[in-house]
């Protein structure tokens, strides 16, 4: 089996929207150092100030933290096990063949029941249905490839 590769989140940026997403990132981030700087007597008296430079900064360092390519979310299924990597913070999660016991499949999620008594849960979007189509389909053929049971289970109302 082939590594297979699925975003969670919107389509991929290509190279010169992450050159901006970046460049952005780094203006807010300076103009946030600025205030601060020039704006430090008044920083006791403003809690507004305190407000602005706190959101620039943490913008700013989620717009180069994107641009870099770290805020993908993503699940890549292989014949080694599966990568998956469900927020924009956390790293990674990596789970070998041997760790995962069970998979149950909802319509809008997924839960790895895993060996060691853990489960991990991954939603999905709404707003992509063939990509949450595409990893049921692969995490379907993955576990038959590997005794892995995978059940698909149905959500009533």
């Amino acid at each position: 089996m082939e590594k297979k590769y699925f975003l969670l989140s919107s389509v991929e940026n290509n190279r010169v929207i992450r050159i901006i997403q970046i460049v952005f990132g780094i203006v807010c981030l300076a103009v946030a150092i600025f205030w601060l700087i020039f704006n430090i007597r008044s920083l006791k008296t403003e809690g507004t100030l305190w407000i602005t430079i706190i959101f620039l900064s943490v913008f700013g360092l989620y717009q180069v933290w994107s641009g870099l390519g770290k805020a993908t979310r993503f699940i890549e299924i292989s014949s080694d096990g599966i990568r998956l990597k469900k927020t924009i913070i956390l790293p990674a999660v990596e789970m070998s063949i041997g760790d995962i016991q069970k998979i149950e499949i909802y319509p809008f999620n997924l839960i790895f029941f895993l060996k060691a008594k853990k489960r991990l849960i991954l939603r999905f979007s709404t707003t992509y249905q063939e990509t949450n189509e595409k990893v049921k389909d692969e995490l379907l053929v993955f576990g038959e490839l590997n005794s892995i049971d995978v059940e698909f289970v149905e959500e009533k109302l």
